[in-house]
């Protein structure tokens, strides 16, 4: 049994979440909210950031990169054909840069405000940083977010799943951050049929269904978070 430190519309947990339901791992999930710098979660994660990882016999471990690695370690062997990280060395490289890709700058440059700006605020005290959404922030992600899924359109057409022939921590990473941002009906999915048809891919997965099924008060979902055939 695994205890994940997240919270619900923070895109790194989203991923390790997806991750840990492709393996079908039991998982407890314990709500953090990240910007309240409780002590308790500082010591496990002195950078103060989700998703830690809780497992017996472990230190916690704490980062969506450094989980899904170990979690490559500890349990890919036995996936076989459907290991996350492949065993090639050419393949691996390419799905970490994608990973990268997803989980740094994407999450720079368009989840992370967009989240920040239209969910977290809502929550955080004004010594946090809450108060009303910035419009250009969100004027700026929303740019972003229509180059980004011309990449993942263009990766798309060109190969089966985004970082070769099968489903891999790219595809999951990349599935994640546009999650939380299709929630809010950020995606302009009407621009690219390819990234469209990917992600209706990757949605359509079990390990999927948890995250579709969470709701967010006052804050309703767009219409194509929940609808597979969007």
């Amino acid at each position: 049994m695994y205890t994940l430190y997240h919270h619900p519309f923070c895109p790194h947990s989203r991923f390790i979440r997806l991750v840990l339901g492709e393996h079908g791992l039991d998982l407890r999930l314990v709500e953090e909210r990240a910007w309240e710098r409780r002590e308790g979660f500082l010591v496990l994660n002195p950078a103060g950031t989700t998703p830690v990882l809780m497992a017996d016999g472990f230190p916690p471990i704490p980062g969506a990169g450094i989980i899904a690695e170990y979690l490559d370690e500890t349990h890919g062997l036995e996936a076989g054909e459907r290991r996350l990280l492949p065993a090639s060395m050419a393949e691996r490289v390419e799905v970490r840069r994608l990973m990268a890709w997803f989980n740094e700058k994407f999450f720079e440059e368009a989840s992370n405000p967009l989240v920040i700006e239209r969910i977290y605020k809502r929550f955080m005290s004004e010594e946090n940083g809450g108060g009303a959404p910035a419009t250009d922030v969100i004027r700026a992600a929303k740019v972003n977010v229509r180059y980004h899924l011309a990449y993942i359109g263009w990766l798309a057409q060109t190969r089966n799943f985004l970082a070769g022939d099968r489903l891999t921590y790219a595809d999951l990473a990349a599935a994640a951050h546009l999650s939380a941002i299709d929630y809010l009906g950020d995606v302009p999915w009407h621009e690219d049929e390819a990234a469209k048809a990917w992600y209706a891919r990757v949605k359509s997965r079990p390990s999927f269904r948890p995250l579709l099924s969470e709701w967010l008060a006052g804050v309703p979902a767009s219409r194509t978070y929940v609808d597979l055939d969007f």
